[in-house]
């Protein structure tokens, strides 16, 4: 269920009256609907809305009231895309960030750092040290911290903590669990999923840079076999799928990276769609690997997920996946 909190983190009620649609690991907000007859007036500007113990929350910070439909619409970041937010700096005298010492430490100093301690706690520390870590330039503090666990076979874990003392949001460096070794969704377990198998996705990008015509940075990304992205050419003729980025200002080192990043968005993908009905504090989490099988039509899917996205309407709740693309 879905809790409505006041800025400070004070319980107020069950928003049981809201249709929600919480997105995380891509779009990183909420979208939360209710009829004007049943709007209360007591969300407002600031307003927390959470599930406790799990990652589906965030601030409201637009209000939107539709006379048409008589409907209003709640919309806001979720503690995720708080953090997309921030930005880490180098200081004056460096070119980037640059981090050493034990996951946790570093993760409440980055918290610390961007003035967000009201609202995110970092729990104890954890076994790993990392040493001389360096964050891409002007990188958010989401994308460089996920960089920086993935580097050690760690994720983000999020959680909003609810007890009769406190309430927070809690941050902390984990492993990564591969789920697909303990369990398998398919139609076995008597659960509603879907997998989809996208392969009309793009698998060679040429990426424009800075300069004019004959002197305009040009490089050519192309997806490999095992859906890598690389520099030599694997799929052609029929099988060859192009696409133009077109990033004017940037240079060689920007443009690959910046390509590599689209083309992952613009290649090939599973989706892995699953209906919890009976709970949503499901373990499995971003970053983490899921695996689901159809015997239909023989989709089989094994891959990190890098989105969830939490849904509550009609009164039933469903949670879906979103894993890493798959050529």
């Amino acid at each position: 269920m879905v809790i409505l909190a006041d800025s400070d983190g004070k319980e107020i009620r069950v928003a049981s009256e809201l249709e929600v649609d919480f997105e995380v690991g891509k779009e990183n907000d909420f979208e939360c609907q209710t009829s004007t007859a049943e709007w209360r007036n007591d969300i407002v500007d600031g307003s927390l809305l959470y599930v406790t113990g799990t990652e589906f929350g965030g601030i409201v910070h637009e209000i939107e009231s539709r006379t048409a439909s008589n409907e209003i619409i709640i919309r806001g970041d979720t503690w995720r895309g708080i953090l997309a937010k921030k930005v880490i700096k180098p200081s004056s005298d460096t070119s980037h960030k640059t981090v050493s010492g034990e996951l946790n430490e570093i993760l409440r100093g980055l918290i610390q750092e961007h003035e967000l301690s009201s609202l995110f706690s970092v729990p104890e520390k954890s076994t790993v040290l990392i040493e001389n870590f360096q964050f891409d330039r002007y990188c958010t503090l989401l994308s460089g911290v996920e960089k920086m666990l993935l580097s050690v076979n760690y994720r983000l874990d999020i959680k909003y903590i609810k007890s009769n003392t406190e309430a927070y949001v809690s941050l902390e460096a984990v492993p990564i669990v591969d789920y697909s070794k303990r369990k398998e969704y398919s139609q076995d377990g008597g659960m509603d999923f879907t997998v989809c198998d996208y392969r009309r996705g793009v698998n060679h990008l040429i990426c424009l840079g800075k300069g004019e015509n004959e002197n305009r940075i040009v490089k050519h990304l192309y997806v490999q076999q095992d859906g890598s992205i690389g520099t030599i050419r694997y799929y052609s003729g029929l099988n060859e799928r192009e696409e133009v980025y077109d990033y004017s200002s940037a240079e060689e080192t920007e443009l690959i990276e910046k390509g590599t990043e689209r083309l992952k968005e613009r290649m090939n993908s599973k989706r892995l769609e699953v209906n919890l009905r009976e709970t949503i504090n499901d373990e499995a989490q971003i970053g983490d690997i899921i695996g689901g099988r159809d015997y239909i039509t023989g989709i089989q899917v094994k891959k990190p997920i890098v989105g969830k996205i939490f849904t509550i309407k009609d009164g039933v709740a469903k949670t879906e996946y979103r894993i890493e693309g798959d050529d």
